[in-house]
């Protein structure tokens, strides 16, 4: 099946608007997790996460943080102008973006844009004690986004210094509320530490030190990767066909190390499960880039797949050769880190290459999510969503959690 010709109405239920879980639970380890397992399904709670995992799984986390990407600023007339950042343009490099002084640009979304056609935006903020100014200004629109550019009067402070004092955590537009004081913890998983995400990776929320603790004396392994998650992820499908649906781009980054440990867990046969969606692809994402190094379509450090490309690349290669190529080309170029930017749909007809399961929420009607977790148990999801509405399971980002085994 070419995932091309689905139809988004073919992935829809009824989500009453009482299951979606607008605050998380008190203790993260304490929400439901549905275990579905060989087609058979079980209700547990999350801390038992670890009896039902295969033996010696390795768990792949998305160690990204959420930033204070919504910025309000208020022009003269009294109109507030919200931006909204999504990801770095000058630098375009997450770390050198952060660390700017004095300037840089970013691609943003603009809230009540209509009110601002040009000038410059200016608030006053107190860092440290010091009053600055901070500016922002439209410079250019690329694809429905603006290319701001923000200035500030110091060059003792760095933008990620501007952005935990004046900017919003944001959470997502379902909750239909502001962000609390209790989002800014529990709005991030206990591991997060690379900065660049405007939504959190959330099948990561149920996870306490305890219990990574206890899967790692459990034997099961850890390893982290980085995906950097955009406000695309919220997008909604509205196209009648898959084809004609463009797939959000997000950035993926690999340390030569994270590659290593993957290659060798598939060598070992230990069932590699993503938490995530986030996880997922970039780790399927992965094969894909390391294919098309080994058939010279791509550089072995610059990451770059596209929303059809496992669909039209022909695959004549194991898992074990691509990657054991991609780790000779990085070593023999002195390249420690793989990163790049990802387009991945997973859909029904996709082909896992790395994955053996997933820990995943439950997720919206007619999503790119809901098609990929369809891509992985097949028809079942109706039977599995419409389980945890029946068993009063939570939804969406601060909702349950749930443990994906198809045979």
């Amino acid at each position: 099946m070419n995932p091309k010709n689905l139809s988004i109405l073919d992935f829809n239920y009824n989500l009453p608007e009482e299951k979606i879980a607008l605050y998380p639970l008190e203790e993260r380890s304490l929400s439901k997790l549905l275990v579905y397992k060989n087609g058979e399904i079980q209700h547990q709670q999350f801390k038992n996460i670890g009896d039902f995992l295969p033996e010696k799984s390795c768990l792949v986390f998305n160690n990204t943080k959420v930033i204070h990407a919504r910025l309000f600023f208020r022009k003269v007339s009294g109109a507030l102008i919200e931006v909204f950042c999504l990801d770095p343009y000058k630098p375009s490099n997450y770390e050198e973006s952060f660390a700017s002084q004095t300037s840089n640009q970013w691609v943003c979304m603009i809230g009540n844009a209509k009110k601002w056609k040009e000038g410059k935006l200016t608030r006053k903020i107190e860092i440290n004690g010091l009053e600055i100014d901070f500016n922002c200004e439209i410079k250019d629109k690329i694809d429905g986004k603006f290319i701001i550019e923000f200035s500030w009067n110091d060059t003792s402070i760095s933008f990620s210094e501007i952005l935990d004092i004046a900017g919003i955590l944001p959470i997502p537009p379902y909750l239909n509320r502001e962000t609390e004081a209790s989002d800014e913890e529990r709005y991030q998983t206990i591991y997060a530490k690379n900065m660049g995400s405007v939504a959190a990776p959330t099948a990561g929320l149920h996870f306490s030190d305890e219990i990574i603790q206890q899967l790692i004396s459990n034997q099961h392994k850890k390893i982290e990767l980085t995906l950097h998650v955009g406000a695309g992820t919220f997008k909604p499908v509205s196209a009648n066909k898959m084809e004609e649906h463009l797939m959000h781009r997000e950035t993926v980054i690999f340390s030569l190390e994270n590659i290593k440990q993957i290659l060798e867990q598939l060598k070992n046969q230990n069932p590699i499960i993503p938490v995530g969606t986030t996880s997922c692809r970039s780790l399927e994402s992965l094969f894909w880039h390391a294919l098309k190094v080994k058939n010279a379509q791509a550089n072995c450090h610059e990451l770059l797949v596209k929303q059809w490309d496992p669909y039209e690349l022909e695959c004549n290669y194991s898992q074990q050769e691509v990657l054991e190529f991609l780790i000779l080309e990085l070593e023999s170029n002195n390249f420690k880190e793989l990163s790049g930017t990802t387009e991945l749909m997973i859909a029904p007809g996709y082909q896992f290459k790395i994955i053996k399961g997933l820990i995943t929420n439950f997720h919206q009607p007619q999503s790119t999510l809901l098609l990929l977790v369809s891509a992985l148990v097949g028809s079942n999801w109706k039977n599995i969503y419409e389980t945890a509405l029946k068993e009063n399971y939570r939804f969406l980002s601060y909702g349950d959690s749930s443990l994906l085994l198809p045979s």
